[in-house]
């Protein structure tokens, strides 16, 4: 079955795909409307890939270039020998030098913190920013479910969590499946708000068939590229934040967020200009749910002032 078989509402497929070269990467970009427009790139989640932006894309395409990467080890981009934080900002910054023009940035959670980091490393390159609940994790950290709260020093709580995931939810999360439909409901449990339908578009966009069945294209060790552990470490940096930022979250609670309002708030204090918004309707995957709700308060934004 080709991935251009598999269709979904309201969903447009990008109108050109190239590569970008990065710390000797290949990054596979998705590109929507004029592509002499006024640009805006797309970051997106952890474990997922430039695709899922196909509801979101077309709509802030009526007004400007949209270009979506797929970030290191996701989707057709070329994985590395090895993962950290950092390198992820890097392969944003020369996503925006090779726009070879001032854009406007949108991430989306994994994304968006990466997005946020990317605009105070090379604020010229970054117009405005929107952030789709990307603020980090909780303040306890990271924790190993059915285990008792780890108080060891950083470093050793994270070399623990790695284990753990690896040992365990990676080798669920990777286990090939025997059908499209089984990859996208294994998706599911950890998404319930997103629909089968959408999920199967999604994994179809995201996968590849092997002799022992479907397995997703992201490579499994890519959660070392988590982000930063210690979540004390994340907002004091946005302080040096140029681009104005316009921080959305979804009114209903989901898997992955949002964060207790007063640590968001806490966090956000950190942003020199900053406006907030909520989808209604929608958790987490707020551009998947309401893709029109979010392509309206972002074109707003961006086009005021």
């Amino acid at each position: 079955m080709s991935p251009d078989e598999v269709h979904y509402p309201g969903a447009v497929p990008p109108a050109r795909t190239r590569f970008v070269r990065s710390l000797g990467l290949r990054l596979h970009v998705c590109e929507w409307g004029d592509p002499d427009g006024e640009p805006v790139l797309l970051t997106h989640g952890f474990y997922d890939h430039a695709r899922s932006f196909d509801l979101l894309a077309p709509l802030l395409a009526e007004r400007y270039r949209v270009v979506a990467m797929d970030a290191r080890g996701h989707g057709d981009s070329d994985r590395p020998d090895a993962y950290a934080w950092f390198p992820g900002l890097i392969d944003v910054v020369n996503m925006l030098r090779d726009l070879g023009r001032p854009a406007h940035v949108v991430g989306h959670s994994w994304g968006g913190g990466q997005a946020t980091d990317a605009a105070t490393l090379h604020p010229g390159s970054v117009r405005k920013l929107v952030n789709m609940d990307g603020f980090g994790p909780p303040e306890e950290g990271f924790h190993v479910p059915g285990r008792d709260r780890d108080e060891r020093p950083a470093p050793g709580q994270l070399a623990g969590w790695l284990d753990w995931r690896v040992a365990n939810h990676s080798r669920e999360t990777f286990r090939p499946c025997a059908t499209l439909e089984e990859l996208a409901e294994r998706r599911r449990q950890q998404n319930p708000r997103l629909s089968s339908e959408w999920l199967r578009y999604f994994a179809a966009h995201g996968s590849y068939h092997t002799p022992e069945g479907w397995v997703w294209k992201v490579d499994p060790m890519a959660a070392r590229n988590i982000g930063p552990f210690r979540p004390e470490w994340i907002a004091p940096g946005w302080a040096r934040l140029r681009a104005p930022m316009l921080a959305l979250v979804g009114s209903e609670p989901d898997t992955w967020g949002p964060l207790p309002e007063p640590m968001l708030a806490r966090r956000l204090s950190h942003v020199p200009k900053v406006e907030r918004g909520v989808i209604p309707g929608a958790g987490h995957f707020m551009h998947i749910e309401q893709p029109e709700a979010v392509a309206r308060i972002v074109l707003d934004w961006l086009e005021a002032g």
